[in-house]
């Protein structure tokens, strides 16, 4: 992988805004030289070219540098949670336009089997049997950036047992959960003790994992735009009196049924400067896979909304939403923001180093997760972010009839009324 190298002006410019960084987000470090550390590191994860180890940091011949990197990193015991709270608290303050929260997987490979969290694993991303750690971000996004703010670390089994939980030093209250429920907790969390507005939540999700994901989210109001399977079931229908019903049928049959509904999107990928049309259709629906078990709240009106691409005969793209009052312009807008996640993840936190920790303690990974995050955000904001997408517009004049939708305007969400008809607030 090639990695980025910055022009030395913008290196300095970064490392003066590192300065300000730590006292921002480092006041919970108790001890002075413990920031100071976190500032050699900072500008390693910015300045070091090639893969970002604390050898690699500390420099050729500087043992007693890289000693206490190595103290700082993977044992000294600072909390890292404040130092990402703080981050997301100053990121919502200063980035332009902050839309969501969005949660992108992460996969790291490995050769051995001593790194925590480590296991041979099948990875959905992949489409294969890997021995890796798999991983997840949150992270704060608009159409111009986004910026990871906290991280999860799934733990296979095997790494709950006492002894593995000894050598890797991994806290009692950790669970082995699949990386999407690892990815829920964390949001949970967020937005319980955080103090951040609250935001939807874009993430992927697997048919297995859904239902507990949709219950999770909706115990805490939490809006989402989630991308599912085609395959997925989903019951639809049945709700007027002269209307037969309830009807089950995987999500792709159902969107695809209403193809003669569908709407024009004219939009501009994230990263490019060419256009790109997507039409789009949506559904009410009534209930996802495992909702005949008791749900912790009454259950919420949900959508179903499907895209086709330029090129797609049948519609390849499902997500699930709860939020009532966007157009469906507003909710691809969301969706899509997973592809400016990854751009940036490509081009700014991979050459920052987030794959990179070598070393074996669960402490040390999030240490490390945590000081890439800040050293991400300093890359972006310290060279003046990028110029900005433009948001999905409605079809030009050609594919226009009467009464056709008015470009969205960007607004807050709301999750769906109880009994709204989410047909008349998304199609109109």
């Amino acid at each position: 992988m090639v990695r980025a190298v910055l022009p030395e002006d913008s290196t300095r410019e970064i490392s003066e805004l590192i300065d300000d960084l730590i006292s921002l987000f480092f006041e919970s470090l108790p001890r002075r030289d413990q920031r100071n550390w976190a500032r050699v590191y900072l500008n390693g994860l910015v300045r070091t070219t090639g893969k970002k180890t604390i050898r690699n940091i500390a420099g050729t011949g500087a043992s007693s540098v890289e000693q206490s990197l190595q103290q700082f990193i993977s044992k000294s015991p600072w909390d890292w949670t404040p130092v990402r709270r703080s981050l997301a608290q100053h990121l919502e303050r200063t980035a332009q336009r902050p839309l969501a929260w969005v949660v992108q997987p992460m996969v790291i490979e490995k050769a051995g089997d001593r790194s925590v969290g480590v296991g041979r694993q099948f990875v959905p991303q992949l489409g294969r049997t890997a021995n890796c750690q798999q991983a997840s971000g949150i992270w704060l996004a608009s159409s111009e950036a986004g910026f990871p703010v906290e991280w999860t670390l799934t733990l296979p089994a095997p790494w709950t047992s006492e002894l593995l939980r000894r050598r890797a030093g991994i806290p009692d209250t950790a669970r082995s959960l699949t990386p999407a429920q690892d990815a829920v907790h964390a949001v949970q969390r967020m937005a319980a003790t955080w103090q951040l507005q609250r935001r939807p939540v874009v993430m992927e999700v697997s048919n297995t994992d859904l239902p507990q994901t949709i219950d999770a989210f909706a115990l805490q109001d939490i809006p989402f735009v989630l991308k599912v399977d085609g395959s997925l079931p989903v019951s639809f229908g049945g709700t007027g009196r002269h209307k037969p019903g309830p009807y089950t049928a995987p999500a792709r049959e159902l969107i695809d049924s209403l193809r003669s509904q569908r709407r024009v999107v004219e939009w501009t990928r994230h990263g490019r400067t060419e256009g790109a049309v997507t039409l789009l259709t949506s559904a009410a629906i009534l209930a996802t896979p495992g909702e005949e078990r008791p749900a912790p709240v009454p259950p919420a009106p949900l959508l179903l909304m499907g895209a086709w691409t330029e090129t797609s005969l049948l519609p390849s793209e499902f997500w699930i939403t709860n939020i009532g009052d966007r157009p469906l312009a507003q909710l691809f807008l969301l969706a899509k923001l997973t592809d400016r996640v990854a751009l940036d993840f490509a081009e700014t936190c991979e050459p920052v180093g987030i794959r990179d920790f070598e070393g074996r303690s669960f402490r040390g990974w999030h240490h490390h997760a945590t000081l890439a995050s800040v050293a991400h955000a300093a890359r972006l904001l310290g060279t003046g972010g990028r110029t900005p997408d433009p948001v999905p517009r409605s079809a030009p004049a050609r594919y226009q009839g009467p009464g056709a939708p008015r470009p969205p305007a960007v607004l807050p969400p709301r999750p769906l009324i109880p009994g709204q008809s989410a047909r008349r607030a998304y199609i109109r």
